[in-house]
């Protein structure tokens, strides 16, 4: 049975890493490349144009963020906690949710 173009599934992006919040905008993290990708962007939400931030050398670890028009003036404590999150999305799909880590003590 032929199925209409509205029901056939879409296939994935392989660029697309995921998506996560700074509880006012939505952030999606897109690799450079689907193997061995060198460097990694974060958009907000699903303005690919909108560029906050470029992570590169992601193969030879000599990392370096590049900030786009409008971003480059958030402080640096924001821009940490961005950063942090965009690694965990980009090697983890998705960041932790909050409040459920679990501490052992030995």
């Amino acid at each position: 049975m032929r199925q209409e173009p509205s029901a056939q599934s879409a296939t994935p992006d392989p660029l697309n890493r995921g998506q996560f919040s700074d509880g006012k905008r939505n952030y999606t993290v897109r690799a450079s490349s689907a193997d061995v990708p060198d460097s990694f962007q974060v958009h907000a939400g699903d303005n690919q144009m909108d560029i906050v931030v470029v992570v590169s050398g992601l193969v030879s670890w000599n990392l370096r963020a590049t900030w786009g028009d409008g971003w480059r003036s958030a402080s640096a404590e924001w821009k940490s906690w961005f950063k942090d999150q965009a690694f965990i999305v980009f090697y983890n799909g998705r960041p932790p949710v909050a409040g459920n880590a679990r501490v052992a003590n030995a």
